[in-house]
């Protein structure tokens, strides 16, 4: 199925726009279910309840509030958060170029295609020059009352635009509890490093599947034709405690594996 533009908009370096359409580069394939009525199989509603007295709550009598301390809300009425929205563009302005290693990783959060909307030239010349400088362009742009920065790439031949968390929602490695006990040994470092070399390849993105949702859209195919179908448990292992005959026992799997195949 070939892919439709959610939105359209201009790229714009400095002076210059450039049209494009945006496309999602990825599609959610979770497995969602229906709430039903256990009896009549019906599809139930979800109604706003009162904790204390149970009563249902009119959706006219229903406010958004900021918890600002316990038991204290600041209310906003929607006049409130129309007036608060971002002004509506569709720019799509770059601030500058920063190297493809600057931005960490946990930074990234939603990716999408940038194609063509017209003249093609240009286009493509951007996106050649991104994968030989090696650089992406820091974007701002608000797309649907909603202001986002984004990191520009270039990903066979074509512009590539994530998302990027805010600063506020990130949590950089030096957070993390400090590592205890003693430092690993040279023999380990060898030994993970030898291990690392021996599992070195190329990335095949077939090999990589959701097991649990097939798991569940097979075990739901069976149970649709009558079957009553069974799940082996998963087994799990005993862990060790010796970082050294983890990695000695894993290359010597590995050796026997490339043996036998």
């Amino acid at each position: 199925m070939a892919a439709r533009a959610i939105w359209k908009g201009e790229l714009k370096l400095g002076t210059q726009k450039l049209p494009v359409k945006l496309y999602s580069a990825v599609e959610d394939k979770g497995v969602r279910f229906h709430i039903l009525d256990q009896s009549k199989k019906h599809r139930v509603k979800q109604h706003m309840v009162s904790p204390e007295s149970g009563d249902e709550v009119e959706t006219q009598a229903i406010r958004k509030g900021y918890e600002i301390e316990p038991g204290r809300f600041v209310i906003l009425e929607e006049e409130d958060l129309e007036s608060l929205k971002p002004e509506a563009s569709r720019d799509i302005e770059i601030s500058g170029f920063v190297s493809a290693e600057a931005i960490p990783q946990q930074f990234y959060e939603r990716p999408y295609f940038l194609g063509p909307d017209g003249d093609q030239s240009d286009y493509f010349a951007l996106a050649a020059a991104l994968t030989n400088q090696e650089r992406e362009g820091i974007a701002h742009w608000v797309m649907r009352n909603k202001a986002y920065t984004g990191a520009l790439a270039a990903q066979d031949g074509y512009l590539v635009l994530s998302t990027l968390r805010s600063e506020g929602e990130v949590i950089a490695a030096n957070e993390l509890p400090q590592p205890a006990g003693r430092a690993p040994t040279k023999k380990e470092v060898d030994l993970a490093k030898h291990l690392v070399s021996m599992l070195e390849g190329e990335f095949d993105p077939s090999e990589y599947k959701d097991e649990y949702r097939e798991r569940v859209l097979e075990f739901i195919a069976k149970k649709a034709k009558g079957h009553a179908p069974r799940l082996s448990a998963v087994k799990t292992k005993r862990a060790t405690t010796s970082l050294d005959s983890v990695l000695t026992k894993s290359i010597a799997a590995l050796k026997k594996g490339k043996r036998a195949a």
